[in-house]
């Protein structure tokens, strides 16, 4: 080992345990913390697929915002295990939104990331909003949208990737045989009446679930006050990242500095998560192109709730 290896491998070190004695600090301190400012947490919701990962990174980059840079996944999925609801699906009420979810939701976030306001991507958590608006004080959603045509033809790449946007459902009780058995593991989310596609063709099956995400996002905004609703699309980003953005971070009260604005500027160069170069319309040059034009208009009301026009998708 070189000195330079030996120096980045000390150097690692010593920043992990820097870093556990601040979580072993914040555990002690816990009992003293002031709950009111670690409760008005920066929500990032949209359909698996849509440009979530693109938004929720971006905004981990905020100075005064603080990040797991990770999926929440697995800690929402604790809380409440889909098994105990009997596999119906990933939706919660605020009836569900119990005092000890509170405090544990506060209690985890504080320990990984301080007092800072805290921004948080579950895309699970599309079917939770009542939940979530019930559970903190003030919670700030942000919303990303992406056109179906698009959006379908990703969820269909993304559940030829089991390992990947599956492990989540390896005890799902269900026999899933999806597209004549090519797709055996569900992928992404449970949605209502997701039993009903077991057996169905992807393209029905992303269809519907970019439908049933969708309106359940359109639902439950009813209930929210439009300033801490901030809706993005996709599109938008694309089209101009670095206004695109600033709009964004104004909206929510994160902080869009020099740093920020020079990564916006390059990040659709260097995407996230991408299965190949993002642009708009890419679903026409998809092998499924003709199967996903023939299900679009069963989305077609909810295109339209989210201004989207199948004019020109289908």
């Amino acid at each position: 080992m070189s000195l330079g290896e030996l120096g980045v491998k000390v150097a690692k070190t010593a920043a992990y345990y820097r870093r556990r004695l601040r979580e072993a600090g914040r555990v002690l301190l816990w009992p003293v913390v002031d709950r009111h400012r670690l409760a008005r947490p920066l929500l990032v919701v949209g359909c698996s697929r849509a440009g979530t990962t693109l938004v929720y990174k971006t905004l981990s980059l905020a100075p005064n915002l603080a990040s797991l840079n990770r999926e929440g996944h697995p800690f929402w999925s604790a809380l409440h295990p889909p098994e105990e609801r009997g596999w119906s699906g990933h939706e919660l009420t605020a009836a569900d939104a119990r005092a000890e979810d509170r405090e544990e939701a506060l209690r985890y976030y504080h320990r990984y990331l301080g007092p800072r306001r805290f921004v948080d991507k579950t895309n699970q958590n599309g079917f939770r909003i009542a939940y979530l608006e019930a559970l903190f004080e003030e919670p700030t959603f942000v919303f990303v949208r992406r056109g179906p045509g698009d959006n379908i033809a990703s969820l269909i790449t993304g559940w030829g990737r089991p390992d990947e946007y599956g492990d989540w459902s390896a005890a799902l009780p269900a026999r899933v045989r999806i597209n004549g058995g090519q797709y055996r593991r569900w992928c992404f989310f449970l949605f209502p009446g997701w039993r009903d596609y077991l057996d169905a063709p992807i393209e029905a099956v992303a269809a519907a679930q970019w439908a049933a995400y969708n309106e359940a996002v359109l639902a439950a905004r009813q209930a929210i006050p439009a300033t801490r609703f901030v809706e993005v699309a996709y599109e938008a980003l694309l089209a101009d990242p670095v206004a695109s953005f600033r709009d964004l971070f104004g909206a929510v009260g994160a902080d869009f500095s020099a740093a920020v604005a020079r990564h916006c500027e390059t990040v659709i160069a260097r995407p996230y998560n991408a299965f190949s170069a993002p642009r708009v319309d890419k679903w026409r040059d998809a092998p499924e192109a003709a199967r996903i034009a023939a299900v679009l208009p069963r989305v077609a009301a909810t295109a339209t709730a989210l201004g989207y026009s199948l004019e020109g998708e289908g």
